[in-house]
């Protein structure tokens, strides 16, 4: 367990000081390297996860997830709808930049509350801390996307407050 937490440090300080650096430098083609590395991972995991809560044998530990963690079988497919929705704005060009902060903020609630709830009922530290990995992805890619929308001062507030 010791490890995992230490892996989780040190993904999240180096997600930090790249996006940092790459932030304050204005490096554009790092920045776009970054961008899409953090925003197709998360929406890669969103996506899976949208797809396998809705197949008949889920893979890996999910099935059974919704029970497990308390959530109403409905849920299911309002957290489907909503995910996909935020792929398709983050993934898409030309949708309007309130769109795309819509889907950063309801991935970052639903990461958070991801782990919370995987906290609550006493799951082990890897399903805990794997959604914060995702939201520090998340993190740099929306610190990433106001810097590439020409707003570096707030990138950087994004930076310093999730510091």
């Amino acid at each position: 367990m010791g490890e995992t937490i230490g892996l989780a440090v040190t993904y999240g300080e180096a997600v930090r000081s790249w996006v940092t650096e790459a932030a304050m430098n204005g490096t554009s083609e790092r920045d776009t390297i970054i961008y899409w590395l953090t925003t197709g991972a998360v929406c890669a995991v969103m996506a899976f996860s949208a797809v396998n809560f809705n197949l008949k044998e889920p893979l890996g530990p999910m099935k059974g997830a919704f029970t497990h963690l308390g959530y109403p079988s409905y849920f299911r497919i309002e957290l489907t709808a909503a995910k996909a929705l935020g792929v398709l704005a983050l993934l898409v060009p030309g949708v309007p930049r309130k769109a795309k902060e819509f889907a950063y903020f309801g991935f970052g609630i639903t990461l958070v509350s991801a782990s919370i709830a995987h906290f609550s009922v006493g799951d082990p530290a890897l399903f805990v801390i794997d959604p914060l990995l995702f939201l520090s992805a998340l993190i740099a890619s929306y610190a990433l996307f106001l810097n590439r929308r020409g707003d570096p001062v707030a990138a950087g507030r994004v930076l310093r407050k999730t510091a």
